[in-house]
């Protein structure tokens, strides 16, 4: 009998979740019921798949408002219906219009307007007069006791009644301040709903209408008439784009001649019968699910940033597919890594393929545009939402800032006892508790895209933000519900530093060959670029530049693009919590150890002796040592993601794993064991695939690095680096041969740019230099040819003194003088003005001044340097008063055990937590030679001896060595002082300057 009920995705105004509304909804005795939530449809497709559980018919309606004024409610008749009213709200929300008093003439929806005294037109067959119980009294006095049949009961459900509704209706108004970003004492009463405004038992709701039973008789015509249906987790009837060409016979010709024309490509003019029977394994499973028009699709896609010039990775559990790799979707042979088919797809596995496939940051964007105009152009493409919700910390900062509290006490909050606060404060907490994770807003998916069989929005209603493309009101979660399945498209900065990088190289080495970033099988059998792995040389490269990733390549010694696919998942955060991350390097340096391992598991995974490193050894281990069938195994594995670790289904399989283990008589410590391994990986650990499309990218990265190092570190730096700051490429790019220059005006461009060996950095570094000044400087360059003195600089360019100070700062004027003669001539010439541009004709030369000889000291260009770029061009150990080195990185095995001393210019620190919650952390330095040095500093010195910002820190600790790793565990560290340069000449600059 409720035609009005809210979630809590009726954004900052309900307060329950779908399962609470529906919850309260079968205490009270309601059998169907609608969700109306408020211009959202977010929580619609998940309330009708719960609402079975609970014994209640759903029904799917909007509740049409502008702010908190309501002006009609849509009820769908059926899923046309439902399709109507998302279209009609996706117009009003992407054209940010207001809903008019009048709802359009709905063909598959009724129309319920909230009761009024007065009103000005004649309602139509659909259309209905909601009347609430506290308005009954008021309708012997209208016009409406003549039209009982118009009106239905509007009992609207937005909170929790009993003994909760004040505390939810408290809820309620701090979530309506947050949103009109009011303090709570001047939220208006206009913008709140009533306290009232809760869902009733039905006899005490019919008790209301007692007098007027014709009413409660429409309502329930009304609801007779309206069914909604969609199909949740069908393996079979999915929801996406069913037919890539005209028909699924055709589109089954298609992609089997595309495999059968990829095959000399991948495999040569004559592959083994191995692979043709794969294929065909394949192509008939692909067939049986019904996804050859998503493979074509992904295809497609591939096809149009190829012709584009469109660098791209595919990864996931995609690279599992041998129709994948004849697609040339993926780059990975999953014959040779033995990645077997059924972990993308099986005839148990319900959710759908997954391809994540990433493009350079740069050319993303017109990969989607091509998706929303090559398959949109029926509304059936989206963009796909997620849900941004209230954190603790960012809750407790919008609550206090609703009571009024100023930022300083705001801040103390979130590390207060309660007991400690005020009565505002403990509200604050007690309330902010109750808020966390209640969802704010949507959002959209980093890289989701929906193409759907059907217009989308047959299943959701969709808004516009500014990228400009329609989002879905529903998350990812709920898509593969209901049998949308995404296609990931994702940017990456690594792609942008491979593409940059050939054509930086095509430009500084023009007689080179052409490299073909994709001819991957001569890149791994390259013994140069396998020892640059083994001795972990890769900085700038994709994912195994960090210095965990370094520490361990040195300690496993990789030197093959297998042992590098492994590592690439070892390091996750999974097997590392597992404790098998060293279990896996001890037997796999240690080839005795390997006994060590269960026999079962050593059977089950002999490539990784018997340690789960992928997300397929979850399904292996599951399927052969707890006898789960395949369904159930890949379920587990989705359950370790974390998505689905509170569902029934997925408790239900952990169950059974036990009770199989109990029944083939494994001990409970071995089945527990094994158990806490699989939790362990919670969603960190990769497929082997995916894992192997990562290395695949590293070994391209590591190939431009070893053959082109200076174009490559270019190509890093304009992409915004890395895992380290700018200034370690920069470095990185000295320590390979590059001679390194200041932006120049004569030969810098927005970007930094190559010439031979010597690198210039780009104006786009310099702090506070504006994107104006440097287009001019470089398109009046290129016109008219270099600047030829300070005269001729000054007189093609309206630049600002401001503008031009940073320049000469930052030494892009070094070619017509000194620093400090040219800042005297630009002074004395602009005075404090704008030079203006002036006709070649009618020069005006600017007057010479003569200048006593000024002292300079190359180290000042060091601390503008650091000032404008961030980081000294110098060595900085050259910055510093003392001569002391202490041990070089290189020397450390000579020290084993012992305590040293050590110099070192700060690179990174990554923080930790010990088992008892104190803090330890991981540093990373170079030595005056430009040698990494690791440290590790425990908490007894982080806490006598914390890190103090960029500079050059004296080290004092032990040299301690795993599997050959060798780090200095830290006892002490003092930060040294830069030398002091504040002399005469300094000062003179400096009031020049002001």
């Amino acid at each position: 009998m409720y035609l009005n009920t809210h979630t809590y995705y009726s954004f900052k105004y309900g307060t329950l979740s779908e399962e609470e509304l529906l919850t309260t909804a079968q205490a009270c005795g309601i059998t169907e019921m609608a969700l109306t939530d408020i211009n959202s449809t977010a929580g619609s497709l998940n309330f009708v798949r719960l609402a079975t559980k609970f014994d209640i018919r759903p029904i799917l309606g909007i509740d049409f408002r502008n702010g908190a004024q309501q002006k009609f409610i849509g009820i769908a008749k059926s899923n046309e219906g439902f399709q109507e009213l998302n279209r009609y709200l996706s117009k009003h929300l992407h054209e940010k219009e207001d809903f008019p008093d009048r709802a359009p003439q709905f063909d598959h929806s009724f129309v319920i307007y909230p009761f009024q005294l007065s009103f000005d037109f004649k309602l139509r067959e659909n259309e209905f007069l909601g009347i609430r119980p506290r308005d009954i009294i008021k309708l012997p006095m209208t016009k409406w006791k003549k039209s009982i049949s118009k009106l239905v009961i509007l009992q609207t459900a937005s909170f929790k009644g009993g003994d909760d509704n004040k505390i939810h209706f408290n809820m309620h108004r701090l979530l309506r301040s947050i949103d009109k970003n009011l303090l709570l004492s001047r939220l208006p009463k206009e913008e709140e709903g009533d306290p009232r405004d809760i869902m009733e038992p039905v006899g005490k709701l019919f008790e209301a209408y007692k007098d007027y039973p014709e009413i409660i008789v429409n309502t329930k015509k009304l609801l007779e008439q309206c069914a909604i249906e969609f199909k949740f987790n069908d393996p079979i009837k999915h929801q996406n784009l069913k037919v890539y060409a005209n028909s699924e016979n055709e589109d089954i010709q298609l992609i089997t001649d595309l495999c059968h024309k990829g095959l000399p490509y991948r495999y040569g003019d004559n592959p083994d019968q191995k692979i043709l029977d794969r294929l065909d394994m394949e192509l008939e499973m692909i067939k049986s699910k019904g996804f050859v028009s998503y493979f074509l699709i992904n295809w497609d896609i591939l096809e149009y940033a190829r012709s584009q010039g469109y660098y791209h990775v595919g990864r996931g559990s995609g690279a599992n597919s041998v129709v994948a790799y004849l697609l040339r979707i993926t780059d990975v042979d999953p014959i040779e890594l033995d990645l077997y088919f059924e972990r993308f797809i099986n005839l148990f596995r319900q959710n759908p393929p997954d391809f994540d496939i990433d493009f350079s940051w740069r050319d993303r964007d017109d990969i989607t545009r091509y998706i929303f105009e090559r398959f949109g152009t029926k509304g059936q493409v989206s963009l796909l939402a997620t849900y941004s919700t209230f954190q603790h910390r960012a809750i407790i900062r919008e609550l206090g800032k609703v009571f009024g509290l100023p930022p300083h006490e705001i801040e103390k909050l979130g590390q207060a006892d309660e007991k400690e606060l005020d009565h505002i404060g403990q509200l604050i907490l007690r309330y902010g508790a109750r808020l966390t994770n209640f969802p704010s807003h949507l959002s959209i998916h980093a890289g989701g895209i929906l193409i759907a069989d059907k217009p989308i929005h047959y299943f959701t209603a969709t808004s516009l933000p500014p990228k400009g493309y329609p989002v879905t009101h529903f998350d990812m979660i709920i898509a593969e519900d209901v049998g949308l399945f995404k296609f990931d498209i994702l940017s990456q900065r690594g792609l942008g530093k491979i593409r940059d990088t050939l054509d930086v190289i095509k430009r500084n080495c023009p007689n080179d060959p052409e490299v073909d970033i994709h001819n991957f099988k001569s890149f791994k059998d390259d013994p140069n670029l396998n020892n640059k792995l083994q001795n972990a040389d890769a900085i700038g490269c994709f994912y195994i530049e960090s210095p965990a990733m370094r520490m361990l390549m040195k300690k496993l010694q990789v030197n093959e693009y297998l042992g590098l696919v492994a590592a690439s998942s070892i390091i996750r955060p999974g097997v590392a919590k597992s404790g098998m991350m060293r279990e896996y390097i001890l037997r796999y340096r240690h080839p005795e150890r390997r006994k060590d391992a269960h026999p079962i598991l050593q059977d089950i995974m002999p490539d990784t002796y018997g340690v789960m490193v992928y997300q397929e050894d979850v399904i292996k281990v599951a399927h052969l040592f707890a006898k789960l069938d395949l369904g159930e195994a890949d379920m587990l594995r989705r359950g370790m993601s974390g998505k689905y670790r509170s569902r029934n289904e997925f408790l239900k399989v952990r169950d059974k794993f036990f009770q199989n283990c109990k029944d083939m008589g494994h001990t409970f410590e071995l089945s527990s064991d094994i158990w806490r391994q699989i939790e362990s990986f919670a969603g960190y650990a990769f497929a082997k695939g995916h894992s192997a499309s990562y290395a695949v990218e590293s070994y391209q990265a590591l190939y431009l690095k070893t053959y082109y190092p200076l174009e490559y570190m270019v190509a890093v730096i304009n992409n915004g680096g890395g895992f380290y700051r700018t200034e370690f490429y920069v470095h990185e790019a000295r320590m390979s041969g590059a001679e390194i220059e200041a932006p120049c005006v004569n030969h810098s461009e927005g970007l930094t740019v190559i010439y031979g060996k010597t690198i210039y950095l780009g104006f786009g570094m310099v702090k506070d230099l504006n994107h104006s000044t440097i287009d001019m400087i470089v398109t009046e360059r290129f016109r008219n040819g270099e600047f030829f003195d300070l005269n001729d600089f000054i007189d093609r360019l309206e630049i600002s003194l401001e503008q031009i100070k940073l320049l000469i700062r930052v030494g892009a004027l070094r070619a017509f003088g000194s620093k400090k003669d040219i800042l005297w001539q630009v002074h004395f010439s602009m005075g404090a003005g704008v030079s203006r541009a002036k006709n070649g004709l009618f020069k005006v030369p600017i007057k010479q001044w003569s200048l006593p000889p000024l002292h300079y000291d190359k180290r000042e260009d060091a601390l503008d340097e650091m000032d404008l770029l961030g980081f000294p061009l110098c060595n900085p150990f050259e910055l510093i008063a003392t001569d002391f080195q202490g041990v070089l990185s290189k020397n450390l095995p000579n020290h084993l055990h012992q305590k040293v001393q050590m110099m070192g210019y700060l690179v990174t620190i990554k923080n930790t937590g010990t088992s008892n919650g104190k803090r330890m952390c991981f540093g990373t330095f170079i030595d005056k030679e430009g040698a990494f040095i690791d440290t590790v500093h425990f908490p007894p010195s982080v806490a006598k001896y914390p890190f103090r910002g960029k500079g050059i820190y004296k080290l004092t600790g032990k040299v301690v060595e795993e599997f050959d790793f060798y780090s200095l565990e830290v006892d002490k560290m003092e930060k040294v002082n830069f030398v002091n340069l504040e002399d005469e000449s300094k000062e003179m600059i400096r009031a020049v300057s002001r």
